[in-house]
């Protein structure tokens, strides 16, 4: 499903953390942007009890990536777009590859779960018709398969259609990883995909921490927020300029994540849908 696998794509999007290049003595000081799109004059200004004090910025980078990439689970909720249309994501996920939550995409909303390799997906009309458009599927058949979903859920299983795109959404592991993307195959960072520099601390839902602001040749600039409570995890990423621009909120580090599995009654089964077969 074409839809179905720019939400993979966007979703990953959202985590990839954009941490590149050894910082220039001359610019590890400079004018840098705060998360948003207002900028901020003067040098970084890391606040009292600093627990980075003394790390360069990459070396920060370096630590969060580390940090959040070992979470058992997590929370992201935000925004981004991809191919010009904008993606809603409030997601929570661990590493067993379950998760619960919501997206939202063209107009559309629906709750996605997963659980035993199954993905679950309860989706509005809007959300169907555009699914259903993007591959195609004839106004007459969309109409039909609209109605027989109003109000129950899509059950997906392993091997079926959309199924991999699906639960790669889920993959807590596999979205972690994209962290370290822009390192090169023996670990270290190609000084040619942009500069890393320190900003003015901050807070996120009122847990203190250090910026770092990546810039790109081409007018792409990542800021990320890390905590300085705590273990250093990524709690906000925001992407301006580029092809995927977007804000996303990491919260909920190591929190149990309960999904609830629909109970059959209220899921139709894909693979009879398919065959046009009742549910």
């Amino acid at each position: 499903m074409a839809s179905h696998r720019k939400l993979r794509a966007a979703a990953a999007v959202c985590v990839a953390v954009v941490v590149t290049g050894p910082v220039p003595a001359a610019t590890a000081a400079a004018p840098v942007l705060t998360p948003g799109p207002a900028p901020l004059a003067g040098t970084a200004a890391p606040s009292l009890g600093d627990p980075f004090a003394g790390l360069t910025p990459e070396q920060i980078a370096d630590r969060a990536v580390e940090a959040t990439q070992s979470a058992t689970s997590l929370r992201m909720k935000g925004r981004i777009v991809s191919d010009d249309q904008p993606l809603d994501v409030d997601l929570a996920l661990n590493d067993r590859n379950e998760c619960t939550g919501r997206l939202k995409i063209a107009g559309g909303t629906a709750e996605l779960r997963r659980a035993d390799d199954i993905t679950y997906m309860k989706g509005d009309e809007t959300f169907w018709r555009a699914s259903m458009g993007s591959q195609g599927m004839p106004d007459g058949q969309t109409a039909a398969t609209v109605e027989l979903l109003k109000g129950r859920w899509l059950k997906i299983a392993p091997g079926q259609p959309g199924s991999e795109d699906l639960g790669g959404i889920c993959d807590l592991k596999a979205l972690l990883d994209d962290l370290d993307r822009d390192k090169d195959r023996d670990g270290t960072r190609d000084p040619d995909r942009g500069t890393l520099t320190r900003g003015r601390d901050g807070k996120v839902d009122d847990t203190p921490v250090a910026t770092l602001v990546s810039k790109k040749p081409g007018g792409e600039t990542s800021t990320v927020s890390v905590s300085q409570e705590g273990k250093p995890y990524i709690l906000r990423t925001v992407k301006t300029g580029g092809g995927e621009p977007g804000s996303i909120t990491l919260s909920d580090y190591d929190k149990p994540v309960k999904v609830t599995v629909p109970p059959p009654g209220e899921t139709v089964d894909l693979a009879k849908l398919n065959r046009g077969s009742p549910a």
